[in-house]
Parts: structure tokens; C-alpha cells; sequence
């Protein structure tokens, strides 16, 4: 039978970017999907810097962003039309060398991703074939395929990664179940291309209409690109309001007609949901096949893309002499850090969504008091957690399971984002007043070997801030632990060494 090392089963974005992070550490990888063309409109809308870190970490950060800019700030406003809340991001110099939030139009970017990922060394991708069955057994997992023509094979696979979305048919062969959050609302997507007029009248920074007849969501996205994000009132037929006589009545409050061309509106229920399980033997769930969150902080395709990171470097350190059981800490560590991020972003959301006229006031009057009187302002980076559980350092310390920064730093007579630099895999950085410690990266003021001359303090700041000298590092940027001095460097080692893992 035809066997690959991995099958991804689904194309998008988290099935992308999983297939070239996997063809990039030689594995040999065989990516499906049933569609053969990137889907036209778009869906996602938001990026942060850790994922255009991962992008970059990929080589296709480059040919991504002509289709993004930077993500203004969201102003939210009560029923009075007051500004209540505002969220941001945070100031430069910015902590991982890219842009913190960014919009982008999904269609070219994946066209992007796709066209780099279809070329690794390794990747085999197939369009318009369709998984119809699996099961597995001690020899691996078996998946019966379906070409558009009809024909079918059945192809033998050491790993299955399922990204084939909120519906899943991997997850829901396994019977694996989801675990409601407690948020399920109807809500109108819509997506505009705006003429200059139009733009002209429209407000220059994303805002959240918290007003409790009908909740609206406005985001700039790039170009003429905007799109409006509108709660169905009870009785509304979700099918109904979607067609674009319906769609521009409920826009002529900001737009008049000609000053907008529809690009997209779709009906949704925003969902709160995480999988039971996250791994069943040889098959692992990634993106929306293990989770869906409300989208208030433009977080969604995000995790999907944290989810393959995670797995992709875990699943190369078993190849390579880990310690198989590295790989539940997968499922650990993802379905922790979505569920604590999707409580907040449901927090968020309850908020927008308040419907009784009295409790909106009371909420409003909350807010402006949180901020002694105005608006509290709250990055959208304090929103998202670190790492809670899974493989981090003990005894713990609030700057394990966070993000190492990436600053700029000397690299000839210019200067680079510091991974350009100093490569992936487990890394371990030292500032410059730790004494001299073997295979380490050194903050420093000369630009030797394996030392790093920074731009803005950024990791200065950093190793200040937390009141330690070193970090040792992931793969995936996530700081495993910190220490002190040499003598605590090496009880990190220590502690990673019946795992099988030499960092």
C-alpha cells in the first residue's frame, strides 16, 4: 500500500502551514483536500506576530504580507454612543519584530502560502480528493481517498493531521465530541469592497457597536476591504438577511447605495466549542476540527496556526530520539491555553452582546469607572494567555510558557529579526552579564560569534523585567524556563533530559 510519514488531511491555512513546517523537517508529507481551488472570498481577517513569526520561521512571511496591514485600534462605544473600551496594540519597538495585530484578505494570502508550501522538498499535495474513511491500527492509519472522477485508493499513513475544519469528518469518524463553552449567538458576516466615497464615511478605526437593539462589529481591513460583523435579532431568518437587499438596509446607517460593492455576507452562529480529545492514537485534530471561538479578537485562524506549530516541532523531536510521549503534550498544552483564551474572548463577547438596555448601562457605567472616569485601553497581546500546562520548567515562573521576544539585531552591516539570525530548534539565550556558558546565544555589545548586538533593548528589557539572565527556548518561541546563572541553566537541562530531549 501507499504510505506517507504524515497525511494532512484538509489544505487551508492550518493545513498549509502544517504540511511545509513538516516537509521542512524532512518529513515525507501527503496534504488533501477536497477542494481544488483557494476559496475565492474571504473568512479570517486577523494575524498577530507570532503567527507572521511562524510564517517568516517558514519563508513565506515575504509573500504574505503585500495582503495585510497593520490592524487599527478597535474603539468600543455604549448605548449612548460614548466610548467605553478601547483595545489596542501594543507600542513600538514592537516585542517580536513584527507588527502585533494585522488585517489581511485571505484569498491571495492563501493562494500565497499554498503556492510556497506545494514546492517543499518532501510535500505532495493533491486537490480535489476527498477523505471517505479511516481507521488505524498498530501499523499505522488507513485512509480511503476519493478523486473528484470517482476513482479511490487507500494510502497507509504513520500520522494524520486533521484540518479539515469546524465540521470535521476525521473528528467525527473517531466520535470524538466537543465541549460547549456556553456561547452560541447568530450573527451576519459581511464583507464590502468600499469606493472612495464611501471609505470617506465610514470611521477610520475598527469599532464594536455595543448597543443592545442590535450589536455590530466594523473592521478596516486592507485596501477598500471592510467588513461588518452584525447580531440577528430574535425572528430573523439567517437565510433571509443575508441577501443583499437585506444586507445594505442593515448598512445604511454608515453606507449609501453604489458607495459599497458586496463582496461576501454569510450567516453564522458564533460558537464556543473545544474537543474532548485532541489526539486518538496516530491522529491529531488542529485548527477548527478541535476548537471554534468567537471572533471578537480575531483569534480564530491564530490558534489553528499555534495548534500545527506545536505539533509540527514535537512530532521532528520524536523522530529524532524523544521520548513518545512528548505528544500528549500536545493536546495538553493547545486545548489549555484555547480554553483560557476563549473564556476571555467569551468574556469580551457577553459584553458586546448584551441585549437588556439597563444591563448595557450598567456595563457602560463599569467600564468608564475600570478607567477612573474615560475609556480603559487594553492590548489585544494581554488578552491572549502564555502556556499553562505541558512541557515548561518547574518551579514555575511568569515568564515560562510566555513568548521569548525577537529583536532586531547586527547581522553584517544591517540589521535582521533575531530568528533570521540564530536559526530555530531549542535555543538558549543569555544576557550579557551571565558568565560564559556553552552553546549559548549572548546579548552583547560585540558582534561575535554567538553573540547578538540588539537594536531597541527589547531582550534587555526583557531579561530585566523578569529578573533573570537566561532563557532556554523551544522551538516553537515559547520559553520552556528561565534561570539565574550557569548552575540553573544546567538544572534546566536536567529536567528535559528523561524526555529524551538535549537542548
Amino acid at each position: 500500500m501507499e504510505r506517507h510519514e504524515v497525511v494532512v488531511v484538509g489544505f487551508g491555512p492550518c493545513g498549509a502551514v502544517a504540511a511545509g513546517l513538516l516537509g521542512q523537517a524532512g518529513f515525507g508529507v501527503l496534504a488533501i483536500d477536497r477542494l481544488r481551488e483557494v476559496y475565492d472570498k474571504p473568512r479570517a481577517i486577523a494575524l498577530d506576530h507570532e503567527i507572521l513569526r511562524l510564517l517568516d520561521g517558514l519563508g513565506v512571511a515575504e509573500a504574505v504580507l503585500p495582503f495585510t496591514a497593520p490592524f487599527p485600534a478597535s474603539e468600543h462605544f455604549g448605548v449612548d454612543g460614548q466610548l467605553i473600551r478601547r483595545i489596542d496594540m501594543v507600542p513600538e519597538p514592537h516585542p517580536l519584530g513584527f507588527v502585533p495585530t494585522m488585517v489581511f484578505t485571505q484569498p491571495p494570502a492563501d493562494a500565497a502560502l499554498r503556492a510556497h508550501v506545494a514546492v517543499t522538498p518532501g510535500v505532495a499535495v493533491e486537490l480535489g480528493t476527498e477523505l471517505v474513511a479511516i481507521a488505524q491500527d498498530e501499523d499505522g492509519v488507513t485512509l480511503r481517498l476519493r478523486r473528484k472522477d470517482g476513482t479511490e485508493r487507500s494510502v497507509l499513513a504513520g500520522t494524520v493531521i486533521a484540518c479539515d475544519g469546524a465540521s470535521s469528518f476525521v473528528r467525527r469518524s473517531l466520535g470524538i465530541g466537543l465541549d460547549d463553552l456556553d456561547f452560541d449567538e447568530p450573527w451576519l458576516v459581511v464583507d464590502l469592497r468600499v469606493t472612495e466615497r464611501g471609505l470617506a464615511a465610514l470611521p477610520r478605526n475598527a469599532a464594536q457597536f455595543c448597543d443592545p437593539a442590535r450589536p455590530v462589529s466594523y473592521i478596516v481591513g486592507p485596501g477598500n476591504h471592510r467588513r461588518f460583523e452584525i447580531m440577528l435579532n430574535p425572528g430573523e431568518d439567517p437565510q433571509a438577511m443575508q441577501r443583499p437587499e437585506a444586507v445594505m438596509r442593515l448598512l445604511s446607517r454608515w453606507l449609501a447605495p453604489g458607495e459599497a460593492e458586496l463582496w461576501r455576507a454569510a450567516s453564522y452562529r458564533f460558537h464556543a466549542l473545544v474537543a474532548a480529545e485532541w489526539r486518538r492514537g496516530r491522529v491529531f485534530l488542529a485548527g477548527d476540527a478541535a476548537h471554534q471561538q468567537p471572533p471578537f479578537i480575531g483569534q480564530g485562524m491564530c490558534q489553528g496556526l499555534r495548534d500545527v506549530a506545536n505539533l509540527a516541532w514535537k512530532l521532528a523531536a520524536v523522530r529524532g530520539g524523544a521520548d513518545p510521549s512528548l505528544l500528549d503534550t500536545y493536546g495538553e498544552e493547545r486545548g489549555r491555553h484555547v480554553r483560557t483564551l476563549t473564556t476571555r474572548i467569551k468574556a469580551i463577547g457577553r459584553q458586546i452582546c448584551e441585549r437588556d438596555p439597563q444591563a448595557a448601562r450598567a456595563r457602560d457605567a463599569a467600564l468608564l469607572a475600570q478607567g477612573g472616569g474615560r475609556a480603559p485601553v487594553v492590548t489585544r497581546q494581554e488578552i491572549v494567555p502564555p502556556l499553562e500546562a505541558g512541557l515548561i520548567a518547574t518551579p514555575a515562573h511568569p515568564a515560562q510558557g510566555t513568548l521569548f521576544p525577537q529583536p532586531w539585531v547586527r547581522a553584517g552591516d544591517g540589521w535582521a529579526r533575531m530568528d533570521r539570525v540564530t536559526g530555530g530548534g531549542w535555543r538558549l539565550f543569555v544576557a550579557e552579564h551571565v558568565a560564559s556558558v556553552a552553546s549559548a546565544w549572548r546579548f552583547g555589545q560585540d558582534a561575535a560569534p554567538h553573540v547578538l548586538v540588539e537594536r531597541d533593548g527589547i531582550a534587555a528589557g526583557w531579561f530585566a523585567r523578569h529578573g533573570v539572565g537566561a532563557a532556554l527556548v523551544r522551538p516553537d518561541h515559547y520559553v520552556f524556563g528561565v534561570a539565574v546563572d550557569p548552575a540553573g541553566i544546567e538544572a534546566l537541562r536536567r529536567q528535559l533530559a528523561p524526555m529524551g530531549i538535549a537542548a
